[in-house]
């Protein structure tokens, strides 16, 4: 008796502070395409035609490939200048970061690796 009296708080707490269980899909990420202006350990800073965005990166930030995605880059191959796609959310504090970063061609297309 006392376990379902237990649930049953536990779950009227979360209904009322707003973090019920949705649905198990998860959200689309936002991408922003365009040029690298700006890029350092702690951010990277990229606009296009219309607006200029800043992304937080965590330390150790890995998550970069080449444009069609088969390749893993490190965050030094990207230089002021290249033509990129991020993904990122803005979940931690309201704080725009990057999850995924992609390196294209100026064009759009994506880059192909170089086997050395």
């Amino acid at each position: 008796m006392n376990r379902s009296v237990f649930i049953a708080a536990l779950a009227a707490f979360l209904i009322c502070a707003g973090v019920a269980p949705g649905p198990a899909g998860a959200a689309q990420p936002s991408v922003f395409i365009g040029t690298v202006q700006h890029v350092s350990t702690a951010n990277i800073k990229v606009s296009n035609r219309s607006q200029t965005l800043s992304f937080l990166l965590v330390p150790r930030f890995n998550q970069v490939f080449s444009g069609d995605g088969k390749t893993t880059k490190q965050m030094t191959d990207i230089h002021p200048g290249d033509y990129v796609k991020i993904y990122y959310d803005q979940k931690a504090l309201g704080a725009r970061h990057a999850d995924k970063i992609f390196i294209l061609k100026s064009n759009g297309q994506a880059v192909k690796s170089q086997k050395s």
